[in-house]
């Protein structure tokens, strides 16, 4: 059964906007898991300008199903991982200003920092998932770096569902197929949301997880908190 883990960051930019604790980022994380969410994911960025290094430690010893870390492995990031050991970090090469992540890791170019990263989570038993781009040759390359999982970076799929399904799904299945002949689990995220969610998840059953923020975070503002992350599993165990 695929999780749902939900990315809290969209609640942390609300919080920064104005100052202050409202919303309360680790309010929010207890109540999200509370209404169904299988899993809490952030992502910490240098100039903290939504989750900050302060939220991932408090919000650590709250979750009680999984706790997702997702970022560039610069040292600070490093650091902070290794200190609060989530159950699983995502390796993500967002470059410092990008607005939101836009692109996976080459795992072929850049193997030899990616072994040493993966190796030194992995003896800390923290999961290791590698952000990629739909290319069965990334996920076979993140096999070789040591990492247990990849992510799939969805934004192209969600962008091409709108036009042909079929075709936007099919780069992603191989990309699955390989990940899963690799020996990789297999996680996905980036703009998926309540329209493109179920047919992803009937054509690659095997996804372990998707991570969602934005989207939900933004169906939450009208459905409300609880109802839409039920929303959003409904999708998932859809047949």
């Amino acid at each position: 059964m695929t999780r749902l883990s939900v990315n809290i960051n969209k609640i942390a930019t609300i919080r920064n906007a104005r100052g202050g604790n409202l919303p309360d980022v680790a309010k929010a994380a207890v109540n999200c898991e509370r209404f169904g969410a299988e899993g809490i994911t952030v992502h910490p960025r240098p100039d903290e300008r939504h989750i900050r290094y302060a939220d991932v430690r408090e919000i650590r010893p709250l979750v009680q199903t999984e706790f997702n870390i997702e970022g560039n492995p610069i040292p600070s990031f490093v650091d902070l991982v290794l200190e609060v050991v989530p159950d699983q970090v995502t390796l993500v090469p967002d470059a410092h200003d990008a607005i939101t992540s836009n692109a996976g890791w080459n795992t072929l170019k850049h193997k030899d920092f990616l072994t040493d990263i993966c190796a030194r989570f992995k003896a800390a038993g923290i999961r290791t998932s590698i952000f990629i781009d739909p290319d069965p040759d990334m996920a076979e390359g993140a096999a070789l770096c040591g990492a247990d999982r990849v992510e799939l970076y969805t934004a192209d799929y969600a962008a091409e569902y709108l036009l042909d399904p079929e075709i936007a799904i099919a780069r992603y299945y191989e990309t699955a197929k390989a990940a899963r002949s690799a020996g990789l689990g297999l996680n996905a995220g980036h703009d998926l949301n309540l329209d493109n969610l179920a047919y992803f998840i009937r054509t690659i059953p095997w996804t372990d997880e998707v991570s969602i923020g934005h989207a939900l975070i933004s169906d939450a503002l009208y459905m409300g908190l609880e109802k839409t992350i039920q929303a959003y599993l409904g999708e998932i165990r859809k047949k």
